[in-house]
């Protein structure tokens, strides 16, 4: 009878005991958050420098919003230049993964990942059309489980066909470097508008595999006063350093709209600052992973545009840049 009153004293003792422990326990799990899953998909090679800088931009905006890799959050990152079979494959795994959002690069990228899941949340820092493309209802109201900002306005397309003409004015004819598909032919219609108050005649080249844009752009070469015109597109990026090789090449006075044409020796750039698009796609990760729902948040435009000049090529090309030009660029590459 003895040992058995102990035995429950005892019990009793461990229950309290237990019991007091429970609200501490719970204290304890509800001040550790868990740790949050971003995935990143990029259209481009890991190598790339410009492709690591957008993300380095995305990363420091992450950090800005007070979100530490490796501490509360941990971001998984995939890379698949133009291999689309790639591409669809690392959507699925990254939502397979069982993120809380996922960061959408260039491209197919937010196509490939909403096929892979209506569900999780998805945010492009560079899309091209999206409604167009069909994976927002609006961009004002979104409505599904994707937003995030758009890389140009269709207006920006006739800005370039004006800067080729001012800083080359011989230019005459304009081949026009497109993608097939909504956004191409909405640039081409912008630029052929421009183009007939002008007076420059236009021939598209659409931007399929490295041996037929060779054998477009040496075609067009021929003819006299030509100038190239490379329009937004995920194609014009995975072709990019061919680009440049082909305008230098042939002579062909060239306008781009990244500035990483410029910085490679194309003659003149002028679209969007993309890293800054990237910083404030973080933004947007940081409010859905507090609560907010892609479905609600505006997909947004650039806010910044940079135009530049790079004197070295121009002075190749034999052109002299008009002061006025020179006055206006953000960055001139001497």
């Amino acid at each position: 009878m003895h040992f058995r009153q102990l035995e429950r004293r005892e019990l009793i003792t461990l229950l309290g005991r237990t019991a007091a422990a429970w609200p501490l326990a719970a204290r304890a799990e509800l001040s550790e958050p868990r740790m949050r899953r971003i995935g990143v998909l990029m259209h481009a090679t890991a190598d790339e420098t410009d492709a690591q800088a957008r993300l380095a931009a995305f990363l420091q905006g992450l950090q800005v919003a007070g979100w530490e890799v490796g501490r509360d959050v941990r971001v998984n990152t995939r890379w698949s230049k133009g291999n689309g079979t790639q591409l669809f494959r690392d959507a699925e795994e990254l939502i397979l993964s069982e993120p809380d959002a996922v960061l959408a690069g260039v491209g197919a990228t937010a196509p490939a990942l909403q096929q892979a899941s209506r569900v999780v949340p998805i945010v492009f820092a560079q899309g091209i059309d999206p409604v167009g493309a069909g994976y927002v209802e609006s961009l004002a109201q979104p409505g599904g489980n994707a937003t995030g900002f758009i890389q140009f306005e269709y207006s920006l397309a006739g800005q370039w066909l004006k800067l080729l003409k001012e800083i080359a004015p011989r230019v005459s004819s304009a081949a026009v470097l497109r993608e097939p598909g909504t956004a191409g032919v909405g640039q081409w219609v912008i630029i052929q508008a421009v183009a007939r108050s002008l007076g420059v005649v236009l021939r598209p080249i659409t931007l399929t595999n490295g041996e037929e844009i060779e054998r477009a752009v040496m075609a067009f070469a021929g003819d006299p006063n030509g100038g190239l015109i490379v329009v937004v597109s995920a194609a014009s990026l995975i072709h990019h350093d061919l680009i440049v090789a082909l305008a230098a090449r042939f002579r062909l006075p060239t306008a781009y709209p990244y500035r990483s044409f410029g910085t490679s020796g194309g003659l003149i750039t002028y679209g969007p600052d993309i890293i800054d698009l990237y910083r404030r796609a973080a933004g947007y990760v940081d409010r859905i992973l507090k609560g907010e729902r892609p479905a609600d948040l505006p997909v947004q435009a650039p806010t910044k545009y940079e135009l530049v000049i790079n004197l070295k090529t121009a002075r190749v090309l034999g052109l002299e840049v008009p002061p006025s030009l020179l006055a206006r660029a953000d960055e001139v590459i001497e």
